[in-house]
């Protein structure tokens, strides 16, 4: 019997771009929740962003933040995975060689970005709602960094998918560089990512991977859809994620709504 159920947001439960979820949605996860079914929000969003988007059963459900760097139960941390202060830096400062990407740096209170291009500031602050503080240089904040976040929203993704490669080459030895969106590069704390998350939870639970279903879009999912009893790649996920899963869906929706039927 399926016990939980962890989905990944954007590009997944939230397509289109959308920052809200859908009435039907909502519906769905709080009656699987009164049958019973644990659920879990797994995102690269952080952790505050992540309840107000659940805001009316935000006390219902858990919550994978930061791409698995946060994992958060009942309002009790249960995992934290930190970036070394000294890797950070120099991360930080390799991207700051390269014009049009942008950092986005994720401790646990907030989110913290310079203010080079308003469009960015724009999503960050007033499209998805971050908590965010705007500083003069993100290079010289101090730890415990959770993420690294890096965005082009200039050049496109064959650009974001290129510079991948070249980040990869260079840090991948040190920390997991993946993809988190189109236009999204994330450097994910060492050890930490929404599997590992996922199996402290299901830990803490008592619910073994086989009682679980998971549902991802991007390379930052998966650990998850690789630790999951059943899992689902969405339709428009990028290439090769479908390798991962057992399924395709073009809706996590229609499947919760199966999900939700088939419960004793």
């Amino acid at each position: 019997m399926i016990k939980l159920i962890a989905s990944d947001l954007d590009g997944t439960l939230l397509q289109n771009g959308a920052q809200k979820l859908t009435d039907r949605a909502v519906r769905l996860i709080h009656e699987l929740t009164l049958r019973g079914v644990h659920f879990i929000a797994a995102s690269g969003r952080q952790y505050d962003n992540e309840r107000r988007l659940f805001d009316a059963i935000k006390d219902e459900i858990s919550y994978i933040g930061e791409n698995g760097s946060l994992c958060v139960h009942n309002g009790q941390v249960i995992s934290r995975g930190t970036i070394e202060d000294s890797l950070a830096l120099r991360i930080m400062q390799e991207v700051k060689k390269e014009n049009h990407f942008e950092i986005a740096v994720s401790r646990e209170d907030a989110c913290f970005i310079e203010n080079n291009n308003p469009d960015f500031v724009n999503h960050i602050v007033h499209v998805m709602r971050n908590t965010t503080q705007i500083v003069d240089d993100v290079t010289k904040l101090d730890g415990p960094i959770l993420k690294i976040a890096i965005c082009n929203m200039i050049d496109g993704p064959h650009i974001v998918d290129k510079y991948l490669k070249y980040l990869k080459d260079m840090f991948c030895s040190e920390i997991n560089v993946v993809t988190s969106g189109n236009i999204w590069i994330d450097f994910i704390a060492p050890g930490a990512n929404k599997g590992s998350a996922l199996q402290k939870l299901i830990d803490l639970l008592g619910i073994a991977p086989e009682e679980c279903v998971a549902f991802g879009d991007q390379y930052n999912d998966v650990e998850m859809l690789q630790l999951a009893g059943t899992s689902y790649a969405m339709s428009n996920a990028a290439p090769g994620i479908s390798y991962y899963a057992d399924y395709v869906t073009d809706s996590v929706e229609d499947v919760l709504e199966d999900i939700l039927a088939d419960l004793p």
